[in-house]
């Protein structure tokens, strides 16, 4: 697949990180004039070694201050992305779309006052954006992120995460941030166990939280694997939280990741 030279711009990489054998996060330089709300993906290029390029998109991890580009991926076994990614060293380059794309954003939602974010694997990156920008402690008096892995090792940018209260640019007030973990695979002291849909089925999630999901308060946004999304999507239906669309307000955005 390829695209016209003024669609994309050349970067290079700056930095790699393994977390696991199949999870990792790349640093690419960022052109002066790449523009992206937080929550938003754009188009990666990779060049594989017979010379065509492969393109998938990502959500960045970085926030929209930084001069810099960041993305978290899992690589996938005989992937015709993941694994050309995967290849790349400090020094590569990879080709990065002009324009950012996604509806994931804080501009879904008119009102509200509390916001949850419900991730599962790689699906928290556009979340890690949107928790480094002063927007999303200003507007919401709770904010609540629910991180489904299967083993707690997989528990990536715990040390982001935990430093957000000591960030004196965001001004998060006292009580305002809790960030849970639900293990799929085995149990930990600390964290929840099982499925996201039961946590929300038994009421697990909000005691755990010492929060109530309420329509007229609540405000989420699930990213993940298409059938955790249609999952969770049923189960917020049942409790009267609907999808946000254009022509009608709603409590709920998803988008789809792995």
């Amino acid at each position: 697949m390829t695209a016209r030279d003024d669609k994309f711009t050349r970067q290079t990489i700056t930095a790699l990180q393994r977390h696991t054998p199949k999870l990792f996060s790349l640093r690419c330089t960022r052109d002066a004039a790449f523009r992206f709300r937080a929550g938003q993906f754009a188009r990666l290029g990779v060049r594989t070694a017979s010379g065509c390029v492969v393109w998938r998109a990502y959500s960045m991890v970085s926030a929209p201050h930084d001069d810099y580009l960041e993305f978290f991926s899992i690589q996938v076994p005989d992937g015709q992305f993941s694994s050309q990614l995967a290849r790349l060293q400090v020094g590569d380059e990879l080709l990065v779309e002009r324009q950012a794309y996604g509806f994931l954003t804080l501009d879904r939602f008119s009102d509200g006052r509390d916001l949850w974010l419900l991730a599962s694997g790689t699906g928290i990156a556009p979340f890690l954006s949107i928790l480094q920008e002063p927007e999303v402690w200003q507007r919401f008096a709770q904010v609540r992120l629910l991180y489904s892995v299967r083993h707690a090792e997989e528990q990536v940018y715990r040390g982001l995460l935990d430093a957000l209260p000591g960030c004196d640019y965001l001004g998060i007030r006292a009580g305002q941030w809790q960030y849970l973990v639900t293990l799929t695979g085995e149990q930990q002291d600390g964290c929840l166990h099982g499925r996201l849909t039961r946590l929300l089925a038994t009421g697990e999630l909000e005691r755990a939280a010492g929060l109530a999901l309420q329509p007229e308060h609540s405000r989420l946004m699930v990213c993940g694997n298409p059938q955790m999304i249609e999952d969770t999507r049923e189960s917020l239906r049942q409790r009267d939280l609907q999808l946000a669309l254009t022509r009608r307000p709603g409590q709920v955005a998803v988008e789809n990741y792995w």
